[in-house]
């Protein structure tokens, strides 16, 4: 039910910041959100685990935040939000990203040595 739309992507040295935004075409709230990353030839990845990344969300824009800090060259690849119902309200959200049935098109992050 909800539209995803990334942006922020680019290319940065090792050691810079970018800030990724996801526009929802609707509220967020009530939606388990996350964000996630796939490299060439790797499987999709979440990054909220990553110490120097953190995710915020404003529900007021409906939008979803990835701060990415002291970037690295490993952290270069396409960029994905994704947000999902709980099965009932206030239950678990998803942990893997094929559990996730809305995503953006992704934004593509490079990070050079």
């Amino acid at each position: 039910q909800v539209q995803l739309v990334e942006s922020g992507g680019g290319s940065v040295q090792s050691g810079g910041s970018l800030r990724l935004t996801c526009a929802a075409s609707g509220s967020l709230y009530s939606y388990c959100v996350d964000w996630f990353r796939q490299a060439p030839g790797k499987e999709r990845e979440g990054v909220s685990h990553i110490d120097t990344f953190t995710i915020s969300q404003d529900n007021a824009k409906n939008t979803l935040y990835l701060q990415m800090n002291n970037l690295k060259p490993e952290d270069t690849a396409m960029y994905y939000c994704a947000a999902d119902l709980p099965l009932y309200s206030g239950g678990p959200c998803p942990k893997e990203a094929h559990e996730y049935r809305y995503w953006g098109q992704g934004t593509q992050v490079t990070v050079s040595s």
